[in-house]
């Protein structure tokens, strides 16, 4: 005997771009969308019978026309009205989950004035939104993902554990460098999800520069103490913390020592850290 366990389904990777044209001076907007719903599928799987189901096609079609006019202001209320529009659909949905993912676009600068409408992508950082809903309630998230930092001192590794496998040394000054993904839990609804979003990422970075690392745990948690810190509106922060190892060069083979200025730089394999900081 088989029976259906817990199931979702969606569409993901629906790429939609914007263009906010006021006179000369234009907004771009860059996103990725997913859409998971959750519901009385039932028969979909156990019969074949589709009169339930919603096509992800039409998921798809949804967010590029709910973009024009509803995709305003910031990802989390663009995620919000996404998750309210399927929750009164008529299909049998119970839960949804909205997932964005929008890219970072500045503007170009020209004789020292932002272009009104040419713009620069310096990396790969995005900013993310995330709305998990149902007809009770509706959870909030904010965060960044991909946001590659990198100190070149007040960082250390010493006094670890060591058993007969390690051969890591330890350092009191050593390259700290990760690519960060935070992602926050807003236990209000702030007025401003753009103001909240800004003064978590410099919390996080004024941080990062300014703290005296013992290690990356060590780090990340100071960094969620500081988003709680100046941010009200924010109830918990997840960090994912993936340590872009800079290893020193072992130059005494080539006759020169090496004074903590040469490294190279490992994307594999790598430490990975983890943890969430919550209010107490």
């Amino acid at each position: 005997m088989a029976r259906l366990g817990p199931n979702r389904y969606g569409k993901s990777a629906v790429r939609v771009v914007k263009v906010e044209r006021s006179g000369d001076r234009h907004v771009l907007r860059d996103a990725t969308v997913a859409i998971a719903l959750e519901g009385q599928f039932e028969a979909a799987h156990l019969g074949g019978d589709n009169r339930a189901v919603l096509p992800t096609d039409t998921m798809k079609n949804t967010v590029y026309a709910l973009a024009r006019d509803g995709y305003t202001g910031s990802p989390e209320a663009f995620a919000l009205h996404l998750a309210r529009h399927f929750l009164e659909h008529p299909a049998p949905v119970t839960q949804v989950r909205i997932r964005i993912a929008e890219a970072l676009w500045s503007r170009i600068e020209k004789h020292g004035k932002p272009h009104p409408s040419a713009f620069l992508r310096a990396g790969t950082e995005q900013r993310l939104a995330r709305v998990d809903a149902s007809h009770t309630g509706m959870t909030v998230h904010g965060g960044i993902n991909d946001l590659l930092v990198l100190k070149t001192t007040d960082s250390a590794f010493e006094g670890f554990i060591r058993d007969q496998f390690t051969t890591l040394p330890d350092t009191s000054d050593r390259v700290l460098a990760t690519a960060i993904r935070a992602l926050w839990r807003y236990r209000t609804d702030p007025a401003d999800y753009s103001g909240c979003w800004h003064t978590a990422r410099s919390a996080i970075l004024e941080t990062f520069a300014d703290h005296e690392s013992r290690s990356v745990q060590h780090t990340l948690y100071a960094m969620g103490e500081s988003v709680l810190a100046a941010c009200d509106d924010v109830d918990e922060v997840r960090f994912v913390l993936p340590n872009r190892h800079h290893l020193p060069v072992d130059l005494s083979r080539l006759g020169l020592e090496n004074r903590n200025d040469i490294f190279v730089a490992t994307r594999e394999p790598y430490g990975r850290i983890e943890a969430v900081v919550r209010r107490s």
